[in-house]
């Protein structure tokens, strides 16, 4: 699953580069992108009941909760973050439905990370937690 996730979702394949010192460092960057996803969507199956901040930081659950409509009363565990992010990622949350997967997880992923440095951004100046 790790290495599909570098592949299909990094697209690791499709890298542009010509030496070997930038494509070792894109592949080692991709690496730690695919085993967050991975490693997120196999929390959220064993772990749910964890504490957000084991997975998550202040910004992107700030962006999370603005962004994504709970249901009232929702228990802030990490499931629950995880949950959101998935939904970003087209996951629709249904009672039927499995778990999300790796795929949502990478999409939601995605969209979340680049919410959140634009949440960092004000007035052009990068903003810190």
């Amino acid at each position: 699953m790790f290495h599909k996730i570098l592949k299909s979702g990094c697209k690791a394949e499709q890298s542009k580069l010509r030496t070997a010192q930038r494509l070792t460092d894109l592949i080692s960057l991709f690496c730690i992108l695919s085993w967050r996803i991975f490693w997120m969507t196999m929390l959220n199956r064993s772990a749910s009941n964890a504490p957000p901040t084991l997975a998550l930081t202040a910004t992107e659950m700030g962006v999370l909760d603005r962004l994504v409509n709970d249901k009232p009363k929702a228990r802030k565990t990490l499931s629950h973050y995880l949950i959101k992010i998935a939904r970003l990622g087209g996951y629709l949350a249904r009672a039927s439905d499995p778990p999300p997967g790796n795929t949502v997880m990478w999409r939601g992923l995605s969209r979340l990370t680049d919410m959140a440095l634009g949440a960092l951004v004000v007035g052009g100046e990068f903003v810190g937690n």
